[in-house]
């Protein structure tokens, strides 16, 4: 094969990580900064914190900045901030995998991200228009972010040979983890020692410069990359030559009837409930039961997801390992790792509500259920690219629009259980989450697959009558 040091696919994977790097650098930095947006007196809910731990987080008042402007928004409007992102991000998931395949990943995942951008460097303005502009713009947000998946899976139909699928993919989606871990305590350091304006003004031009580098060093397939060797543009079309289609139209109603697909949908549903779950009520929940405040400490709250990203990377090795040097089926790969990803999870999941006060013991738990998520990548994630390469785009629009659902659902089905925040109502919580997660592995494990389905093909109409 081809060397992987300064390959034009490997330079696509390190920018395309950068992209998501940022790209979740922008989706959560506003729940941070939402913390300092908001008038201390408006935000506390009188909620019932509940007595079954002791306090242990000592508050020490430090001077900070405080010459942001502060807004009087209610809870419920904090809600609909932070939700009105996923009704954005739902709208564009197939149609992105659609347009991916017709004008190219290259145009959609570029303007996708400078889109989202331009969109945070507005939030400050937005949030002083009043409460509609600021939710206007996240859902626009959400618009620009809905597109980058599909676009990216797009891209890597025609880049990744199948055989090194699991680490080109694992290396560009690990960034998505690693701009959480790193922007969560970032921003709220420059809350804390600039005012929370800059949080979207440096996260937005940093977008923006990511673009021009985009824009200038990709190219959506090896055949029109400017530098690439000769070796290695051979490499790439030789091992993809069976696995691409060439007709031009969308084969959907095959598509819809392919069990192996509807396996990925079920899985990409179910991890999403416990991971959108965990990171928007995680704090609450440290606050609220364990009685240790989470925003003070930014690095717990970071540490899962750190846990998370490491896995990727690693695990994405360890997969193309065993398929290619130890002649295991692709399937059986993605079964086992998806299987891991989403048992185990569960299993701790549920163990983090059985720890009582022991607050070092929940993190970790709740790390440990974080970081074998990773495993779920190459796993069921990119299961699209096995079953048909040449539609991986519009699959993953497809199984991430269902997926998108729990982020909407969840938090909101999981706010009106814990109404009283006893323990026991938090255990049921953690109990649905992993319940729904064994399904989904479960689910996965009897109807994925890992060969080429006959539709994904060019002469799939040939065989038919």
């Amino acid at each position: 094969s081809v060397p992987a040091c300064c390959s034009a696919r490997y330079s696509l994977a390190l920018l395309a990580f950068f992209g998501f790097f940022l790209l979740y650098a922008l989706r959560v930095n506003l729940s941070v900064a939402l913390v300092d947006m908001v008038e201390p007196n408006t935000s506390l809910v009188k909620n019932t914190t509940s007595n079954v731990c002791p306090e242990h987080s000592s508050t020490i008042t430090v001077p900070r900045n405080t010459t942001g402007e502060k807004y009087s928004w209610d809870a419920d409007t904090q809600g609909w901030i932070l939700g009105s992102f996923f009704y954005g991000y739902i709208i564009t998931q197939i149609p992105g995998g659609y347009l991916a395949s017709k004008i190219g990943g290259k145009l959609l995942l570029g303007f996708g991200i400078f889109g989202t951008s331009v969109f945070t460097l507005l939030t400050p303005l937005a949030a002083n228009l009043g409460v509609g502009y600021l939710i206007a713009v996240r859902a626009l947000e959400g618009l620009g972010e809905g597109v980058t998946f599909p676009a990216m899976h797009s891209m890597w139909s025609s880049w990744a040979p199948p055989l090194e699928r699991s680490k080109l993919l694992s290396i560009s989606y690990a960034g998505a983890q690693l701009g959480t871990v790193v922007s969560l305590p970032l921003s709220g350091l420059i809350c804390y020692y600039m005012n929370w304006v800059y949080v979207f003004y440096i996260f937005g031009a940093l977008g923006v410069l990511w673009f021009f580098f985009w824009m200038w060093l990709v190219s959506d397939t090896p055949e029109t990359h400017r530098s690439i060797s000769h070796a290695e543009r051979e490499y790439i079309l030789s091992s993809l030559k069976d696995q691409l289609s060439t007709q031009k139209s969308v084969p959907w109603r095959p598509m819809l009837e392919s069990l192996p697909l509807w396996a990925i949908v079920v899985a990409h549903f179910s991890y999403n409930w416990t991971f959108y779950t965990l990171l928007t009520l995680l704090p609450t929940y440290m606050k609220e039961i364990l009685r240790f405040d989470a925003q003070e400490n930014g690095f717990l709250s970071a540490l899962p997801y750190f846990g998370c990203w490491l896995c990727i990377i690693l695990s994405g090795q360890i997969a193309d390992y065993l398929r290619e040097k130890q002649n295991l089926s692709t399937v059986c790969v993605r079964k086992c790792f998806t299987l891991i990803g989403m048992i185990g999870p569960a299993v701790f999941l549920v163990a983090a509500g059985f720890i009582g006060c022991n607050y070092a013991l929940a993190v970790a738990f709740v790390t440990i259920s974080t970081t074998l998520g990773g495993f779920c990548t190459s796993g069921y994630s990119i299961n699209h690219l096995d079953i048909a390469p040449s539609y991986a785009g519009i699959l993953l629009g497809i199984t991430n629009s269902f997926a998108t659902i729990p982020g909407m659902v969840g938090p909101v089905i999981a706010k009106n259980l814990t109404h009283h925040n006893t323990v026991g109502e938090w255990q049921t919580v953690f109990y649905i989450a992993a319940s729904i997660n064994l399904f989904g592995a479960i689910f996965f494990a009897l109807f994925a697959s890992g060969e080429v389905q006959n539709w994904a093909v060019s002469g799939y109409h040939l065989h038919r009558n």
